[in-house]
């Protein structure tokens, strides 16, 4: 409790250095669009960005900045075909395989220096997508979204290290829309009405409600694989392999409950390295499993590090398939009139009649569409707590304009599976020993 206290404390006088305007926020000329939570990880951060980029990226230029958490790189970096999980991130991978025709992806550590550098390389860009920038208050997001588990609420948590936290719920009128993520397949009126009186959001904020949808499982080595699968085909005779590295699986494995074969799960921590001895510890496992038909199936993200282990087995190739997943908001939710896309193309007078490749500043800059000033350099402009930069300037109102080369390789960190736990029935929806701290342990036994 007292550790709880201390980091409240020392998170609580951060905030307020912000707000009071000593510690002063960047607000970039072109819209930027900040996507984050107030937990630890597993709130469906990357598929809700990668829902906001799909929508946006046919009619806009769209870039996403991301931290490239875990990299082997520092610096400011612009994904390419040559890019790997190891130098940008395995969910800037994710994005930019997805993506990356259509919309650029770059990864910096400090957020800054990324979106100017990015201003600078495209001059021509109408829109940045923040990945993970709740608590990154140095730049001023024009729309803050803010992203909640609906099993995981931030009105019952706590700060960390008690809870999962990383600052007060309070700080959820920072943001200006909220998505309640990971929502059940049928929510009733009532359903709706608790979490909306739970939350108690301010006028100007917009309530949202999503839930995964899984497509079709499509194999991880497309060139080796020999089969489709289909679990509705599967009977007690036939297994299958779940293999997680991601914050919260039990939505994962929850969602293979519905079918009767055999199952077992092998967790790793978030963002895990396979090494070695993980992957002849998974192909064991697999190897001793009985059934007549058998597979390994891994989430999506687990696939893009998998897709480049230079240790996976090759005759194992061909048996591992990956569960892709997209948002889907649910329909006819309380207070919700349009969709997040329209929302967010209204607010930020995204202009959807211009020709962005020919014309790019024919579309909008938020708030500067007009006047005799349009188009100055902003860098100057100062409201007392923001500091504006604009497409002439492309420089940074404080620190320092360098940072490290990209070719600089990172120190490893040192990756451990976490403590085993038991599974429980209701694991999806909250650990088994009550302490949402504690709901990334797995054990390694059969679980039907």
């Amino acid at each position: 409790m007292p550790l709880s206290w201390i980091y409240g404390a020392v998170m609580w006088v951060r905030n307020k250095l912000f707000d009071l305007g000593i510690l002063r926020q960047v607000e970039f000329e072109v819209p930027v669009i900040g996507v984050g939570n107030l937990t630890v990880g597993g709130t469906g951060k990357t598929p809700h960005t990668e829902y906001i980029v799909s929508h946006l990226c046919g009619s806009y230029n769209v870039a996403v900045l991301s931290r490239g958490y875990k990299r082997k790189t520092r610096g400011f970096i612009v994904a390419n075909s040559k890019s790997t999980p190891d130098s940008i991130g395995d969910e800037p991978w994710q994005i930019y395989n997805k993506f990356g025709m259509k919309a650029k992806v770059a990864v910096c550590e400090n957020r800054r220096k990324g979106i100017s550098e990015l201003l600078r390389l495209y001059p021509e860009l109408d829109l940045i997508v923040l990945d993970d920038s709740f608590q990154h208050r140095w730049v001023k997001p024009r729309i803050s979204v803010l992203l909640m588990e609906y099993g995981r609420p931030v009105y019952n948590d706590r700060l960390l290290p008690l809870g999962r936290l990383r600052e007060s719920a309070h700080e959820i009128n920072r943001a200006d829309k909220v998505i309640v993520t990971k929502c059940p397949e049928s929510l009733s009126p009532i359903d709706f009405r608790i979490v909306t009186k739970e939350l108690d959001l301010m006028k100007f904020q917009k309530l949202y409600f999503s839930r995964y949808v899984y497509d079709d499982l499509r194999p991880v080595f497309p060139d080796e694989c020999r089969f489709t699968v289909n679990l509705g085909s599967f009977s007690e005779k036939d297994s299958i392999l779940l293999l997680t590295g991601i914050a919260h699986p039990h939505y994962f494995v929850r969602h293979y409950r519905q079918y009767p074969c055999r199952k077992k799960v092998e967790h790793f921590s978030d963002h895990h390295h396979f090494t070695r001895g993980d992957i002849n510890r998974i192909a064991e496992k697999f190897r001793d499993m009985k059934g007549e038909r058998k597979v390994i199936i891994t989430t999506e993200k687990d696939a893009v590090r998998l897709v480049h282990n230079p240790y996976f087995p090759q005759d194992l190739k061909p048996y591992i398939f990956y569960q892709p997943i997209r948002v889907d908001f649910v329909a006819g939710t309380y207070e919700q009139d349009n969709s997040l896309e329209t929302d967010l193309i209204s607010e930020l007078h995204l202009d959807s009649s211009a020709d962005t490749a020919d014309a790019p500043d024919a579309v909008w800059r938020s708030g500067y569409d007009s006047g005799p000033d349009r188009g100055i350099d902003r860098a100057s402009v100062d409201d007392g707590n923001t500091a504006y930069v604009g497409r002439e300037s492309q420089r940074y109102v404080s620190g320092d304009n360098t940072y490290p080369s990209a070719s600089h390789t990172a120190t490893n960190t040192d990756y451990r599976d976490r403590t085993a736990a038991e599974i429980d029935d209701d694991g999806a929806y909250g650990p088994s020993d009550g302490n949402p701290h504690h709901d990334n342990n797995f054990n390694h036994e059969d679980y039907d």
